[in-house]
């Protein structure tokens, strides 16, 4: 048995472009947001708070980006039933709002990304506008 793993990491190159990808699509829908990438151990990356962006939304765009990487799907995905209970139990570092999606490349989990400020279909195309620039899997 092996004591350790091969994996892909992101590159600040690549949380840059993700970063200036979304920036673009929040433009051209006119939503100016909160942008979160971590690893796929919940570590920031890279952020920025557009101009006009709710600075709560900050926040929940990071809670958003945990919980993708952390679960491995959109961060919608936590049942309703459970979000309260695991976002107390997280304090506020994992939810259930939609927003947030894994970053995934060549199958393998490199991270999340987490948007705020907006609808959660204008921050979700938001975020899938910055997996696309990296050749990212995109979800449906």
């Amino acid at each position: 048995m092996s004591h350790v793993v091969a994996t892909l990491t992101l590159t600040h190159a690549a949380v840059l472009d993700m970063l200036r990808a979304a920036v673009v699509c929040a433009e051209e829908i006119d939503q100016p947001q909160c942008i979160v990438i971590v690893d796929a151990s919940g570590e920031t990356l890279g952020e920025i708070r557009m101009t006009g962006a709710k600075y709560l939304s900050r926040r929940s765009a990071r809670a958003k980006a945990r919980t993708a990487a952390s679960i491995g799907a959109p961060s919608s995905a936590i049942p309703e039933p459970v979000r309260l209970h695991i976002a107390a139990a997280t304090q506020g570092n994992m939810t259930g709002l939609g927003g947030g999606l894994p970053i995934r490349v060549d199958g393998v989990l490199v991270g999340g990304i987490g948007v705020g400020s907006g609808s959660a279909d204008q921050d979700i195309a938001v975020a899938r506008a910055a997996l696309a620039a990296i050749g990212a899997e995109v979800q449906n």
